[in-house]
């Protein structure tokens, strides 16, 4: 506490300091051709030191080629530059007044950039093309080991979450390039942290475009962001790795290394790593790279333990985990050639995860409630691998391949203790399950496209082929004992053996024709046949204690096959203009359902035939955009809403298919607007949406006076979900002392959904209101403090009389402080407290989850010996509260609780120039 409380007095005398001896300043004038005397847009002006060049300030100049320079230094000369894409750049050496009007500033058209001379433009912090943001990384302070993601933080416009989420004005950012090329997969987060700043030279931000887009030139829609790093000349040739190891309490252990190889174009990687503390394995941030993760951090997690990095699945994740991962990974290109790149992982893991669920199921008449407790163990094995190919024929022709392949085998076990009781407490039935399960799966997709430009204003043809070809096979065995109590009791026991034997193959043809109009206004005609077949076998077998074998239910089991056959031509007009961009296109869906089971002896067929309708408009405004969007979309209804056989896997719920669904069409609506001010330093994001869903299919429900549910499926309408949002972010920064940015984000989400239970139609209307306030201040790279706070207001309205509406709040508080002071040394703390007033008796409903670490970095920085209490106070909870038309549930897991760890990690690499790869010499200490 007294560390914290030094803190608090440090900031506010520092501030004091400060303001006695900086200076506010600002520069003003005008930016144009020396030619023709037109003004330039986007041109670059900032000022550094003279001393020794460090950066001060800058800004862009508007559409009139007006700049404001504006800052706070103790200088009182500095160097002024001008700078912009495609003229020869420009310096001044000032003496800072409050105000100084510089006037025009004339820059020649540089015709050919000079080689071999370090001219001023090498170092502009910031470049703007018309699609590209481009940043000079060695243009922004940070301490000399940072990573990638420690240098993105200091950009404008550009946020990264706690668990590594980064966005750009809003808009996140879901790849990161290297030179161009995929790094291992498109999860940017690989990239960002365990590469370091000290090797990269550009950080180039666009929208994200598809292979179509890159291929004729086209700009991206601007719902994603795309980070392409560029590496420095003199390290692009070498390699560069980390190795990490530690072991803690309660046997708590961890090792993970990564090696790069670099030689110009291509790129080597391997990497590796085994722990038991939730982790994959890929973060080697310096501070907190074994703190674990303790309920997702940005990694997505299923019910049975699965994680996913990326594209990459990784077995089993929720609960506690033991995970081992070896990998590699390859690159090369050339230009006007070829690019390629590939992947391959392995990985093991396991775990376990007990659960607690405590749920009011609402009916028509009244309540009941049920209490489940689950164990739950279980390990995969899974290898992965996958590939990028692309091959220009020539100048025109582009031909692309894109494989996959993953096979997968997992075995588990869990058991389950259900327990209803009614509204008075009494006891009505109980459930004991225990089941087993094996299973293996393998899935290949590939994806052949060619693309063919016919001129120059951009008319292209394009054919493409998919297929997805799946095999799932299973065995599980499931043993439950069903209690009925009440006026009626009774008793039955299931021991039931399932088969399993899945297969799906799906192929797709399609092409495509633009016809340019001009160099802004194109048709597009599109074409796309599928072809999808599933063989779906499930044979239900009882255990006869006459015979002592297992023996085949008929009446239970399944051998079907499943066809669907789709036809999707399409029309758009559109415009890619400079500023305004829009396309308006319609789809015709004709579809035919063709299922056949040869136990049941049984079939249905179903058409289904649909016109979809989409529109986007795009209007770019400089610093400024606007956009909105109308999609349609139509969704299948699965084979398990299909197929009319009861499944009993569990005895108190028995599911059954319709197989007169009608498809789902959802209808949704997007609107946006961005907006970064760069004399201001401030960032406003706003968005909103909503979506219809037309014929949704939605779980009918009939509860008998056992309570015992049978479910079947229906369409109805009148669901929806809406959403909005506000961003709005604020840097300051004085010289390289210390920079401050904080960032206010209210958001909004309003729905509705609608089932059946026992004949009555349930509606729950939520609405949940999420301001959140962070800010980040760092002080000389020595001291760096992050708090943020996000309040959770949910409330929850149902139709039924009886039934009581829901209104809860939920608090989550966060502060993040790590010291590079003394030198060498880093000490970090994270300490977020989390309360949720709604959960029921018997579950935690707040709790103050701590991380502390000690590290010292030795031999110049190549090796950092260290300490970590992980969840030092044992407070660690996964608890969570959610509703729907028909329940209110209230859920708590397995965590992973405190432990301490010491580590070690090594830093090495090896760079040269061009010609002497090993020029400069190895860095490896330890």
């Amino acid at each position: 506490m007294k560390i914290r409380y030094t803190n608090l007095v440090f900031i506010p005398l520092f501030f004091c300091v400060t303001s006695l001896f900086g200076q506010d300043f600002l520069v003003k004038g005008k930016i144009v051709d020396a030619t023709s005397g037109a003004p330039i847009e986007a041109a670059t002006i900032y000022a550094e030191t003279v001393r020794d060049s460090s950066l001060i300030t800058y800004t862009i100049t508007n559409a009139e080629g007006i700049f404001a320079l504006e800052g706070r230094t103790a200088y009182k000369k500095v160097r002024v530059a001008f700078s912009s894409n495609g003229y020869a750049s420009q310096s001044k050496e000032i003496e800072l007044k409050p105000l100084l009007e510089m006037g025009s500033i004339k820059l020649e058209e540089q015709v050919q950039e000079l080689q071999g001379i370090d001219v001023i433009g090498e170092r502009v912090p910031i470049t703007i093309k018309r699609d590209t943001l481009e940043f000079n990384a060695d243009s922004f302070k940070t301490r000399p080991d940072a990573t990638v993601e420690d240098v993105l933080k200091k950009l404008p416009g550009v946020e990264v979450d706690s668990d590594g989420t980064i966005t750009v004005n809003g808009k996140e950012v879901n790849q990161v390039l290297v030179n161009g090329q995929v790094f291992f997969s498109t999860d940017p987060k690989v990239a960002t942290k365990t590469l370091t700043k000290d090797i990269i030279s550009k950080i180039q931000i666009t929208d994200t475009k598809t292979k179509e887009q890159e291929f004729i030139g086209e700009e991206g829609d601007g719902e994603n962001k795309t980070i392409n790093l560029t590496l420095k000349e003199d390290k692009n040739k070498g390699y560069i790795g980390r190795l990490s190891g530690g072991y803690g309490t309660d046997e708590r252990y961890q090792a993970n290394g990564l090696v790069n190889y670099f030689n110009d174009t291509q790129r080597i990687s391997v990497l590796g790593s085994s722990n038991n503390i939730n982790n994959p394995g890929f973060s080697f941030d310096e501070v907190y790279e074994m703190v674990g993760n303790r309920g997702g951090g940005g990694i997505s997690v299923n019910r049975n333990g699965g994680f996913q990095i990326g594209n990459l699945s990784f077995g089993f994740g929720e609960g506690i985990v033991t995970s081992s991962t070896l990998g590699g990974s390859y690159a090369d290109q050339e230009k006007g050639k070829y690019r390629i790149d590939g992947n391959y992982f392995f990985s093991y893991s396991d775990s376990f995860n007990d659960e607690m669920i405590a749920r009011e199921n609402i009916l028509p008449e009244g309540s009941f409630f049920t209490d489940t407790e689950t164990s739950f163990v279980g390990n995969t094995n899974s290898n992965q691998g996958s590939a990028n190919l692309e091959f220009d024929v020539d100048k025109t022709t582009r031909i692309t391949i894109q494989p996959n392949l993953s096979i997968n085998n997992t075995n588990s076990t869990n058991s389950e203790r259900t327990v209803s009781t009614d509204e008075d407490g009494n006891l009505i039935n109980s459930n004991n399950a225990l089941e087993t399960s094996d299973g293996f799966s393998r899935n290949f997709s590939n994806r052949v496209e060619l693309m063919k430009k016919l001129d120059t204003l951009g008319s292209y043809v394009r054919v493409f082929f998919n297929n997805n070809n799946r095999v799932d096979d299973s065995e599980s065995f499931i043993n439950s004992q069903r209690s009925i109590f009440g006026d009626n009791p009774s008793e039955q026991e299931l021991d039931q053996q399932t088969l399993t034997n899945n297969a799906s193959d799906s192929y797709e043809l399609g092409a495509g024709y633009r016809h340019a109009l001009d160099k802004d206004f194109y048709f597009d005609f599109r074409y796309s046949h599928e072809d999808r077949d599933q063989k779906n076998e499930r044979l239900v077998s009882n255990f006869d204690e006459v015979s002592g074998d297992y023996v085949f239910n008929a009446q239970l089991s399944s051998d079907f096959n499943f066809n669907v056959n789709r036809h999707s031509p399409e029309i758009r007009f559109g415009s890619n203009g400079k500023k305004i961009r829009f396309n308006v296109r319609a789809r015709l869906e004709q579809i035919g359902l063709n299922n056949e089971d040869f136990i049941q002896s049984s079939t249905f067929s179903r058409d289904y035939s649909k016109v979809l309708l989409g529109s986007y408009f795009n209007y770019n405004m400089g610093n400024k955009r606007m956009s909105i969007s109308y999609n349609s979309r139509l969704n299948l209804p699965s084979v398990t809403q299909l197929q009319p056989v009861p499944n009993i896997t569990n005895p108190l719920n028995i599911i059954e298919g319709n197989p007169n669904l009608n498809p789902e069409v959802n209808h949704s609506v997007y609107l946006n607007f961005n907006d970064y001010n760069w004399r201001e330093r401030t960032g406003f994001f706003a968005y909103s949406g909503v979506n219809f869903e037309q014929d949704k299919v939605v779980s009918i429900t009939t509860t008998d006076e056992d309570f015992i549910r049978n479910t079947t499926f229906e369409n109805v309408d009148g669901n929806y979900n809406g959403w909005m949002g506000v961003n709005y972010s604020k840097q300051i920064k004085k010289d390289s002392t210390y920079s401050f940015k904080y960032t206010i984000r209210p958001y909004m989400n309003l729905s509705k959904q609608v089932g059946f239970t026992n004949g009555r139609r349930l509606e729950a209307k939520r609405l949940n209101f999420n301001p959140r306030v962070g800010l980040l201040f760092n002080y000389k790279e020595m001291l760096e403090i992050e708090p943020e706070y996000e309040l959770g207001i949910n409330s929850t309205r149902y139709n039924l009389d009886n039934v009581e509406d829901i209104d809860f709040t939920t608090h989550n508080l966060s502060v993040k402080v790590t010291s590079y002071w003394p030198k060498n040394v880093v000490f970090g703390n994270d300490i977020t407290y989390t309360y949720n007033g709604n959960l029921g008796a018997g579950f935690d409903k707040d709790a103050l989850f701590w991380n502390m670490s000690l590290g010292v970095q030795l031999f110049k920085k190549t090796a950092t010996l260290k300490v970590l209490a992980f969840d030092l106070l044992n407070q660690n909870i996964n608890t969570r509260r959610t509703t729907g038309q028909d329940f209110i549930q209230d859920f708590q897991g397995t965590v992973l609780r405190r432990y301490f760890m010491g580590s070690l990690t090594i830093k090495f690499d090896s760079f040269g120039g061009k010609g002497a790869p090993n020029k400069r010499g190895s860095r490896f200490s330890f």
